[in-house]
Parts: structure tokens; sequence; C-alpha cells
């Protein structure tokens, strides 16, 4: 099977042998995802639930990283399902990952998948009358509430988590009333907050956020995390997260 296409790249996670095919040019995974993925709790033998997978890097690093039983992948564009199957085959983890080419709205494909222990993702973040935008775009898609907005996002992760499943997003910390009000509508409640600094002068620019199907009322705040020190490099936590160093 000839894996990659001219317009694509496999690149290595650093994690477990583990590569993902990307596009060249479209959207390309980042810090974000690895946060992510970081930050999601997965103990052994949970079932996990990646909403807007894109080409699949957080279930791949989630692969990597924790003792799933299972890990699916929901993702709206074609093109992005058809890489990550590629991804899937590749790294030979066809009988622990797979990917749905779906639309998280779907609630009725939704409820044909069994429910899952966690439910991890990392939705477009601005808002869908924000800027230009070219519905056809394939970063805009990643990035604008195009094909979902962040209401449609919770309501999936209420649909395919178990009672008291967990759902873990990252997200921008501008949109934090937004989420946790959506979140409490919706009977997940939020638990845990962490905030993402560029650097320790920096307001965050990234937020990650764990909720709780159906919990009761008890919100956390980890330590900020700070991906750069202030006289550059990036952070030992980060380098720790990265896999850099032990």
């Amino acid at each position: 099977m000839n894996f990659l296409k001219d317009d694509e790249t496999l690149d290595d996670l650093q994690l477990g042998g583990l590569f993902v095919i990307q596009k060249k040019e479209a959207f390309r995974f980042g810090v974000d995802a690895v946060l992510l993925a970081n930050f999601a709790k997965v103990k052994r033998g949970m079932r996990v639930m990646d909403l807007c997978t894109g080409t699949g890097i957080i279930p791949f690093l989630l692969a990597g990283k924790t003792e799933a039983s299972y890990i699916t992948g929901i993702e709206i564009q074609t093109e992005m399902v058809e890489m990550a199957k590629r991804s899937t085959i590749f790294n030979k983890i066809e009988n622990k990952v797979e990917f749905i080419n779906g639309d998280l709205k779907d609630l009725k494909l939704l409820k044909t998948i069994p429910k899952v222990d966690v439910v991890t993702v990392n939705p477009p973040y601005k808002l869908q009358n924000s800027g230009l935008v070219n519905p056809d775009d394939k970063n805009a898609i990643a990035r604008h509430e195009i094909c979902c907005t962040l209401e449609d996002v919770i309501i999936a992760c209420r649909t395919v988590l178990k009672d008291n499943g967990r759902m873990f997003m990252v997200h921008r910390p501008e949109r934090l009333a937004d989420i946790l009000c959506t979140m409490r509508k919706h009977k997940i409640e939020p638990k845990t907050i962490r905030m993402i600094h560029p650097n320790t002068k920096k307001a965050p620019n990234i937020v990650l956020v764990e909720g709780q199907r159906d919990g009761g009322a008890f919100l956390k705040w980890d330590p900020p995390l700070y991906v750069y020190k202030d006289e550059g490099g990036y952070t030992q936590e980060i380098d720790e997260i990265y896999g850099r160093v032990k």
C-alpha cells in the first residue's frame, strides 16, 4: 500500500513508534492537541471518543500514552478521515483505533456508537460570524464554527458519554464563560480548569477544561502551565509533555 500522497508528510510523534500523516499545506496539529492528550485522564481499559478529530492526532497520542481499550475519532471532512485511516494502518493499530466520517450534530449516528468513559475535543475556536470565511476552506472549518457550534460540541459530548463520564476540551480563554454556561446547561459539570500561558509575563492563550456528565458542583483550578521560559526556550514541563525529557 502506498501510504503517502505527493502533498502529504509522515510525521514521527516520538511516542511508541507512532506516526501521523498530515497535509503539507493544510491544517497541521499544534501544541493544543498535545496539551489536550496530556490533560485527558484515561485509565486502563477505558473507551475514548475524540470529536473533531481531524487527521486523528489525539487518538494517536492517546494510543501511545494510555492503556485505553478502544479509541474512536469522528470527523466531518472525508479527506481527513481517509488520511487518519491510512495512519492507523501504517501504525498497525486497527484493533485499537478507528475513525468515522460523520457529523457530530448527527445524534442518531452518535447513539449507534457504544458509550464512552472519556470524550476529548479540540473544537473550532472562532465564532461563526467572526471575520470573512470561505466555507469550503479546510483550515477555516478547523478554526471557525462553520460545521458545528460550541453548543453542538457539548451536546455531542453528553450524548456519547456514559453516566459520570468525563469530557476534556481545549479552547480559548475568551470563550470560557460560554464554555462553562453551555456545559452546565447540558448537565456536564465543570470540574477542572487549567490556563496555558506563552510565558509568565503574558496572559493565557489556551484553556483546558474537564467536565463530568451529571457530576456534582465542585470546580478546581490546576496551576498555570507556561510554554516558554521568560528568557526563551521551552519550559521543563513542556519538554516532559513532549517526551523530550523524562
